[in-house]
């Protein structure tokens, strides 16, 4: 007889405290699973005593592979059997590299699926969720879903929408600006705030600037935290006519990964050849007259390659052409106590000038600075 899926069930104290650990768990190797989302699957069974005692635990591995659930089930062993599985993404249900994760689940003989969310991939769309049920797998959906799609955000935009998900930080004076003309960087925020964003960065798999900015703020755009030098994103420079230097910062941090340069045809073939025998990738883009790139062929670009999050990082020109196509899905705003005075670059919104369609959803202080975080509601 087959199982049953229950929609938006598993709503129990029990079921949400520990689909909330799964995913945490899952936050840990975003930016890092390739074309896979970072998920997370937590094995459960009920001791003697009647409690509840996680027996196997499991993140998508660096890379893609193995999966979660694959994991999960390892550590478990024989303590599988009859257990509960919670899973932040629909197990898969296609041959890929390994068996599907539905059928490891049916074969390892769980007693209970909880589900977050289903998979939008369509080789997948609703068929986990029928294996287990074929198999008379219990099957409950819908736990904890908004918290599991934020934390696959990237997966979910890249298979909904067919471009990675996007997030705009901007530090911004107490005047309105993000930098000074012909300054270089200006510390807007302090020390605590700049090492945030390198936190943030190493939950992107890319960070884009203009050109713009590689040329005034020469900046390297890594992670440069102790224990964290592996988290450093692909770093992307949207470079129509191929002005990045060779000397850049960004490209002498060879270790620190990949750079991808978005160029057009206006660009000098031999600016472009500097640049590959500096180690980027060149990657052209068709451009209009002025040798400008279309915002969506940007994120088109990006996400051709398996990038699911950006990490938009400047400069003015790149964060108000993004806002204008409407392809920001997430607001990183820093309010600093620095006056950057009359000289200052505009930024191309503040606290005041939020979009409509955003709402504010956490916000922090780090040492006198204010971050506030906006997510996209419509």
């Amino acid at each position: 007889m087959g199982g049953a899926t229950v929609e938006n069930a598993g709503q129990g104290e029990a079921d949400r405290r520990f689909m909330a650990a799964a995913i945490r768990l899952s936050r840990r190797n975003l930016g890092l699973t390739a074309e896979n989302p970072s998920v997370g699957a937590l094995v459960v069974r009920t001791d003697s005593g009647g409690v509840p005692v996680i027996v196997g635990r499991g993140v998508t591995a660096r890379g893609g592979r193995p999966h979660a659930e694959l994991q999960a089930l390892a550590e478990a062993g024989e303590d599988a059997r009859g257990a509960t599985v919670y899973c932040t993404l629909e197990p898969c249900s296609h041959i890929g590299r390994a068996p599907p994760c539905a059928d490891a689940l049916v074969t390892a003989g769980v007693g209970r699926v909880v589900v977050a969310t289903l998979d939008h991939d369509p080789r997948v769309a609703g068929r986990g969720i029928g294996i287990l049920e074929k198999a008379g797998i219990e099957v409950s959906v819908g736990c904890e879903a908004a918290a599991a799609r934020e934390a696959m955000a990237g997966f979910l935009s890249l298979k909904g929408r067919g471009r990675p998900f996007v997030t705009l930080k901007l530090a911004v004076s107490t005047d309105g600006m993000i930098g000074r003309r012909g300054a270089g960087q200006v510390s807007i925020t302090g020390a605590l705030s700049r090492r945030m964003v390198h936190v943030m960065r190493s939950m992107h798999e890319a960070v884009l600037v203009g050109v713009g900015t590689v040329i005034e703020d020469d900046p390297q755009l890594s992670v440069r935290l102790d224990g964290m030098a592996d988290r450093s994103p692909v770093r992307v420079v949207v470079d129509p006519f191929g002005r990045t230097p060779p000397a850049a910062s960004l490209l002498a941090a060879r270790d620190c990964g990949r750079v991808i340069v978005l160029a057009s045809e206006k660009a000098p073939a031999a600016a472009l050849a500097r640049l590959r025998q500096q180690g980027a990738t060149v990657t052209m883009l068709p451009s209009d007259y002025r040798g400008r790139f279309a915002p969506q062929e940007i994120l088109r670009s990006l996400g051709v390659v398996g990038i699911k999050s950006v990490f938009v990082e400047g400069g003015a020109d790149t964060a108000r052409r993004l806002l204008e196509a409407d392809l920001v899905d997430r607001l990183a705003l820093f309010s600093g106590s620095v006056e950057v005075g009359s000289d200052g670059i505009a930024s191309p919104l503040t606290e005041a000038t939020i979009p409509s369609g955003f709402k504010a959803v956490s916000m922090a202080i780090y040492d006198g600075d204010l971050l506030t975080e906006y997510e996209r509601t419509a």
